[in-house]
């Protein structure tokens, strides 16, 4: 399962905060605050992480995470993702990346052998958040079964997209959407059933 809070023109990139991915020259980190409803949006996530049973990252992302929820321990929702198995992709992570507990590398050459592996074994999702590049690999390779976006009313200008750009056609069937008083919509996708 893929979960990412997106902008109106497709952008992920830096939604928690200002500091998080000026990658570019981008200048908008920590746009999706003024859009969050706990209901809504606070319900989506919660619902993914309720279902997964473990964690996927790439790198930037993982270490984002890494440096601010084992911090928050004593909160449930804080609580949950320390204890979850995750698996962060990376060929270049240092023995200086910040520790968290239940975590696995998997080196980037052997990262979709182990993501096919990972999902074919029984249990709960595995759920990605943020990790665009990764996300972008994933979709192109059709390596998920549901795509949960969170669609905030904001266009950005540019910046990090999940989307392949490699001129496929993919459909994708809505399966559900709900609207936040903020004017978010929490969207869930599945790929299309193949036609015959």
């Amino acid at each position: 399962m893929i979960s990412e809070f997106i902008s109106l023109d497709g952008v992920v990139q830096a939604p928690g905060g200002p500091e998080e991915d000026t990658d570019d020259g981008f200048a908008h980190g920590g746009w999706s605050h003024r859009f969050f409803d706990p209901d809504v949006v606070g319900g989506a996530f919660a619902d993914a992480l309720g279902k997964a049973e473990a964690l996927l990252f790439g790198r930037r992302t993982w270490q984002t995470m890494a440096a601010a929820w084992p911090e928050r321990a004593g909160d449930p929702f804080a609580d949950r993702m320390n204890a979850m198995p995750k698996y962060v992709v990376s060929s270049t992570l240092g023995d200086d990346a910040p520790a968290w507990d239940n975590t696995t590398r998997i080196l980037g050459d052997e990262a979709l052998r182990r993501i096919r592996e990972l999902r074919a074994t029984e249990g709960g999702d595995l759920l990605v958040m943020g990790s665009p590049s990764l996300v972008r690999t994933l979709l192109h390779e059709g390596l998920f079964d549901e795509l949960r976006l969170v669609v905030m009313p904001v266009l950005l200008g540019g910046g990090k997209t999940i989307f392949p750009r490699d001129g496929l056609l993919r459909e994708l069937e809505l399966v559900d959407v709900v609207t936040s008083s903020t004017g978010t919509q929490a969207c869930t996708y599945r790929p299309a059933a193949k036609q015959g």
